[in-house]
């Protein structure tokens, strides 16, 4: 008995996936495979440089100092006039 045309049509949507998964699964395999084996991640070191980092960009953006408590308005209002409270 012949099949209808969306009978054809579902099948070769359902080959086109599984060949899909197939290609990503080797994938996957071949970057396990390139991956240099026993590489150690030293958690520790990566939180200390993490923590660094963190340090030099609230620095550079100014965030964290209690030397000078900035006036939000202040920052909303056109320098040299004074904002109505």
């Amino acid at each position: 008995m012949p099949r209808g045309r969306s009978t054809f049509t579902k099948r070769q949507k359902e080959q086109a996936r599984q060949q899909k998964q197939r290609d990503k699964n080797e994938r996957k395999t071949q970057r396990r495979q390139d991956q240099p084996e026993g590489v150690v991640v030293d958690e520790a070191e990566e939180l200390r440089q993490m923590r660094e980092h963190a340090a030099e960009q609230a620095a550079l953006f100014g965030i964290g100092s209690d030397d000078d408590e900035i006036d939000p308005v202040a920052l909303l209002t056109p320098q040299g006039k004074q904002a109505d409270h």
